[in-house]
């Protein structure tokens, strides 16, 4: 079982940035693709971005234009660069990579999430 770790969350000023990285204490989860979630206080957890094993990316529409995801293979791990925060960008967000699950829709494996706030 592939074990995914945050870091890099904290507090923000709107319009300030924070680049989250995820690693893994198991195999190469990269190699398999990886997404990020997010859930906001009362609210459900939703879909952030995503980056397929080729590197082609998809961006919700609230973060199109303001996050980018990429990794580093030597590190194996995953970051998701968010630039012009705002308040409603604030919520624990978590780090998902492996193999697709058909029942869930999202990915194998999942992180324990991390604290992103922003002050407005």
């Amino acid at each position: 079982q592939v074990r995914l770790v945050e870091s890099g969350g904290g507090w923000v000023q709107t319009g300030g940035s924070l680049r989250l990285s995820c690693t893994s204490s198991g195999s190469s989860f990269t190699r398999n693709g990886v997404a990020w979630y997010r859930q906001a206080p009362g609210q459900t957890r939703e879909w952030v971005a995503s980056r397929a094993v080729g590197g082609a990316t998809a961006f919700a529409d609230f973060a199109k234009g303001r996050f980018t995801i990429s990794r580093d293979n030597a590190k194996d791990t995953a970051y998701l660069q968010m630039n012009s925060l705002k308040p409603d960008d604030t919520a624990v967000y978590y780090c998902n990579a492996g193999p697709l699950d058909g029942n869930s829709g999202a990915r194998l494996y999942w992180g324990e999430g991390i604290q992103v706030t922003v002050s407005s």
